[in-house]
């Protein structure tokens, strides 16, 4: 065999051996680029899955949220008309304490004149008691003076008890009017869900 087949052949065999070493490295190139690949989906799947439920949970407790403050809301809205309606009963009650109050004090005045009415007729009846054998008249008006007095007594408790009645209500009035306005501001702060929320 001559010198140049044999380096031919030589030459053959090492591109044929460089082509080898070269599929081969090809090949594992390939498996760890697939592999690799595979690894990639697998995270991508596993980081999607994962955002998907930090979205889910956020989602619900943004939910969550709108459902308490909704609660906490209808909560002192029902307060605030219970508020609401007590104000107007007292209200109500002072109208009527001070209509009692008024009553009371027209009443007294008109028992007044009667007593001084009685009073000037028993003045008149003494001025005559001096010609008087029975005293009959004067047995009746003094009877009518004491009546007089005992109505004006009744009717001078009757308009203390409606002052005191009329006093109690205003005072619950300012209690209620207060608790309305405290009910209010509370009120005010129930509408606005947390602005850290954010969807992922």
């Amino acid at each position: 065999m001559k010198t140049r087949e044999i380096i031919l052949i030589l030459l053959a065999a090492a591109f044929g051996a460089v082509a080898i070493v070269t599929w081969s490295e090809e090949i594992a190139a390939n498996e760890r680029a697939a592999k690799i690949s595979k690894e990639a989906a697998e995270a991508r799947l596993k980081s999607a899955a994962d955002i998907k439920t930090l979205n889910d949970k956020a989602a619900k407790d943004a939910k969550d949220a709108v459902a308490t403050v909704a609660k906490l809301a209808e909560a002192a809205a029902a307060k605030l008309a219970d508020a609401d309606a007590a104000k107007k009963k007292v209200e109500a009650d002072l109208a009527k304490a001070k209509e009692d109050a008024g009553k009371a004090a027209v009443k007294a005045a008109e028992l007044e004149k009667s007593k001084a009415a009685a009073d000037n007729r028993v003045n008149e009846l003494t001025a005559e008691l001096a010609r008087l054998r029975d005293g009959s008249e004067l047995k009746e008006a003094i009877a009518k003076q004491k009546k007089a007095e005992a109505d004006l007594e009744s009717a001078s408790t009757a308009l203390r008890e409606a002052n005191a009645a009329a006093a109690k209500a205003a005072a619950r009035l300012t209690e209620v009017e207060e608790e309305n306005r405290r009910l209010r501001e509370q009120t005010k702060g129930t509408d606005n869900v947390s602005p850290n929320y954010r969807a992922l």
